[in-house]
C-alpha cells in the first residue's frame, strides 16, 4: 500500500464495517495552564489554568476513532451514575457511538485520568478507579458480536474483563473476527484471536524476555515471532514499538509453525504526544480488515493514523478526512504556484499537520535524492519540496545542468509517494520562500551543518527547526554525470 490510504479508504467508505468494542472505558481530561511561579506552600509549580478538555479514553476512544474512521460501532462499557460517566456518554453520542450498551453501576463511579499540563508538559496525572464490578453486572451475552460484526477487546486490567468473563467468551467463542488489546495476552490465549496487538513492554511480558533499545527493536521482535503467536494463541500478532514502528506477525499456510512479517515505519514524536496513539491503531486495524484489506496493508494505514494522533496534543482521534487530506497536493503530480501552495498549506495547519520543507536541483533522480525525500517525509505530516529552476541551477552547476528541464523535474518529484507539494522558485537560495511559508521544519541533506546554511537564521528566526538528514556518500547527480561522460563511446 505505501503512504497512500485512499485504496484502504475506498473500501471502509464502501462497505462502513460493524464494530463492537467491549472493555474498560475512562474519560480523559485534560488540565491546561501556564507556569511561572513556585508554590510557598512546597516546592511544586503552580499552573495557571486556562482551559480544560474532556475526551473518551481506553475502550472509548477506540470507539471514537473506530467512527471517525467510517465504522458503524457499538460499545460495551461500564461507567458510574455520575457526571463524568454522563460526560463519557455525551461525548461518544457526539462521536456516532452506539451507547445503548453501556452497563450503569448506580452505585459507582466512572473511571477517569486527569493530566495537568503546564506549558505543554504533563507534571502530574491523576487516576481515578471505575466501577467495582458485580458477578451479575455483566452478562456475557452483552459482550457478543451480533452477525457481521467485528469484536474488538480493550482490556487494560481494570476488572470489567474478569477470568470469568474470559473464560466463558473462550468457551462461547463467536464466528466473528476477534482483535484483543489487552495489557496481559496470556489470559485471552484460550480466545483463540485473530489480532493480538501488544506493545513492547506487553510483548516482554508475554515471553519473559527483554526488547534491545534501538534500531535492532524491530529485528529482534520479528525473531520472537513464532513464539509471540503461540503464546497468545494468535493467528497474527501487531507488535507496536511507538517510534520504532510496528512489526505484523502472521501464521503461513505453508509452514504452520512459521511466520510472514511485515514493517511499519513511525513518524516520531514526542512521547507526551502518543496518548491514545495505540487505541487509533487498533481501531484503524480492525476497521480496515473488517473492511476487507489484507492485514499488512490495514497496518500501513493504521500507522498513518496514528502517525496523525501523535501530531496533536491530547486524547485525539483520526478520521478518514484526515488521511485523505494528506494527499491532496501529490496525485495531480504537478508543480504549484505560490499562491496555490500557501493556501494549501494553511489548509493543512488547520488540521494540524506539521509542514517539512526542502529543496535542491534534483536533476538525474538517484538513491541519494529518494532515501532524502523519504527521511524528510518521515519528519512530518506534510511533505513540500522546493525546486530550483533552470536558471539557478546553471548558476550553482555550471554550463550543461540542467540535464532535465525544471518540467520534467517537477513532474517527476511530484509523482513520488512522498512528496506532497512540489513548488519552483528561481534564487539561489530559498531564504525568502521560507520566510514566507514558514515551515515547521527546514530538512536539508546531511552534507550540510545547520552552521553552514544561511537558511538557518531565517529558520530559528520564526520559530522553526533546522534538521540534517543522513549523509549518502557515492551518490550525486555530478557523478553520475561524470561516470556517463566516461563511458560514452568515441566518436
Amino acid at each position: 500500500m505505501g503512504r497512500d490510504p485512499d485504496d484502504v479508504i475506498e473500501l471502509i467508505r464502501a462497505r462502513a464495517p460493524h464494530v463492537l468494542v467491549v472493555g474498560d472505558a475512562i474519560l480523559d481530561r485534560w488540565l491546561h495552564g501556564t507556569v511561572r511561579r513556585l508554590s510557598r506552600e512546597a516546592p511544586v509549580p503552580v499552573v495557571d489554568a486556562d482551559g480544560e478538555v474532556a475526551c473518551p479514553g481506553g475502550a472509548a476512544n477506540t470507539a471514537a476513532n473506530l467512527a471517525a474512521l467510517g465504522a458503524r460501532v457499538r460499545l460495551v462499557a461500564e461507567v458510574g451514575d455520575d457526571a463524568d460517566g454522563r460526560a463519557l456518554r455525551r461525548l461518544l453520542d457526539d462521536a456516532g457511538v452506539d451507547t445503548s450498551g453501556l452497563l450503569v453501576d448506580r452505585q459507582g463511579s466512572t473511571a477517569s485520568k486527569t493530566r495537568i499540563v503546564g506549558d505543554d508538559q504533563i507534571l502530574v496525572r491523576v487516576d481515578r478507579a471505575g466501577p467495582a464490578r458485580r458477578k451479575a453486572a455483566t452478562p456475557v451475552e452483552a459482550l457478543l458480536p451480533r452477525p457481521g460484526e467485528t469484536l474488538v477487546v480493550c482490556d487494560y486490567g481494570a476488572g470489567m474483563l474478569d477470568d470469568g468473563i474470559v473464560a466463558e467468551l473462550a468457551a462461547r467463542r463467536p464466528d466473528a473476527r476477534v482483535i484483543v488489546d489487552a495489557h496481559d495476552l496470556a489470559r485471552w490465549a484460550t480466545m483463540r484471536p485473530d489480532v493480538v496487538t501488544p506493545n513492547g513492554a506487553e510483548t516482554e511480558g508475554l515471553l519473559g524476555r527483554v526488547l534491545p533499545e534501538g534500531s535492532v527493536r524491530q529485528d529482534v521482535a520479528a525473531q520472537w515471532a513464532g513464539d509471540v503467536l503461540a503464546v497468545a494463541g494468535a493467528s497474527a500478532a501487531i507488535v507496536t514499538l511507538d517510534r520504532d514502528g510496528t512489526v505484523v506477525i502472521e501464521r503461513t499456510l505453508a509452514d504452520p509453525g512459521g511466520a510472514a512479517v511485515h514493517r511499519t515505519r513511525a513518524r516520531p514524536s514526542p512521547e507526551h504526544q502518543a496518548t491514545g496513539a495505540g487505541d487509533t491503531f487498533v481501531a484503524a486495524i480492525a476497521v480496515a480488515t473488517a473492511a476487507g484489506a489484507t492485514l499488512p496493508r490495514a497496518a500501513d494505514f493504521a500507522q498513518q493514523a496514528a502517525d496523525v494522533v501523535v501530531s496533536r496534543s491530547g486524547t485525539a482521534v483520526c478520521s478518514l478526512d484526515d488521511l485523505g487530506a494528506g494527499r491532496a497536493g501529490a496525485t495531480a503530480a504537478e508543480p504549484v504556484d505560490d499562491v496555490a501552495l500557501r493556501a494549501a498549506l494553511t489548509a493543512e495547519r488547520e488540521r494540524g499537520r506539521t509542514i517539512v520543507f526542502t529543496n535542491g536541483c534534483f536533476d538525474l533522480l538517484h538513491l541519494g535524492h529518494t532515501r532524502h525525500l523519504q527521511q524528510a517525509s518521515e519528519l512530518g505530516d506534510v511533505l513540500v519540496v522546493a525546486l530550483n529552476d533552470d536558471a539557478s541551477v546553471r548558476r550553482l552547476k555550471g554550463p550543461g545542468r540542467p540535464v532535465n528541464p525544471v518540467e520534467d523535474r517537477a513532474r517527476v518529484l511530484a509523482a513520488l509517494e512522498c512528496v506532497d507539494y512540489v513548488t519552483v522558485f528561481s534564487a539561489d537560495s530559498p531564504a525568502a520562500l521560507l520566510e514566507e511559508l514558514r515551515p515547521d521544519i527546514y530538512a536539508k541533506g546531511g552534507d550540510y551543518t545547520p552552521q553552514m546554511l544561511a537558511e538557518t537564521t531565517v529558520v530559528q528566526g520564526y520559530g522553526g527547526e533546522v534538521r540534517i538528514l543522513d549523509y549518502l556518500p557515492a551518490h550525486s547527480t555530478t557523478e553520475i554525470v561524470a561516470r556517463i561522460a566516461q563511458r560514452a563511446p568515441l566518436r
